[in-house]
């Protein structure tokens, strides 16, 4: 009989994970979604502290892990909350666009090839406060995972 097929750095995983916040809300949950997941460890599609509660389990494990404030996706950095001019906004995107604090709202990369999010925390005739820190950050989070399959 063969020894199951264990994760380890750069391993493809197909499985089911939900990721809450303090307040027991996912936010992801493909258990909910009933489609899993695929990701290649390795590649930043979890966080490092995600994965190395991956590493080692073999194809089948379910678990359920509780990272303690900030381990996850770290502190909250004060320097990621930032102003934009809203001159700047109406040249990325729609001049004609309306924003409300808690509206999230994707920056292009400086390369152009992907995408960042900010969080608007504050409104002012001229300018929008943005939060680029990960919703998470500096929070505990509960990770659980169902493990499907490992290559």
């Amino acid at each position: 009989m063969n020894a199951p097929t264990r994760v380890h750095p750069g391993s493809f995983l197909t499985l089911h994970y939900r990721l809450a916040g303090p307040d027991g809300k996912a936010w992801v949950d493909t258990f909910a979604d009933a489609k899993p997941a695929t990701l290649s460890l390795g590649t930043g599609q979890l966080a490092p502290a995600l994965e190395a509660h991956l590493l080692g389990l073999a194809e089948g494990d379910e678990g359920a892990f509780d990272l303690p404030a900030g381990t996850a996706f770290g502190q909250r950095n004060p320097e990621l909350l930032q102003r934009v001019k809203r001159s700047l906004l109406a040249e990325l995107g729609d001049a004609d666009a309306r924003y409300e604090i808690g509206d999230v709202v994707a920056f292009p990369t400086p390369d152009g090839q992907g995408q960042y999010a900010g969080v608007v925390r504050d409104c002012a005739p001229d300018w929008l406060l943005f939060d680029f820190n990960h919703p998470l950050a500096g929070q505990p989070v509960r990770f659980d995972i169902k493990l499907l399959g490992v290559l």
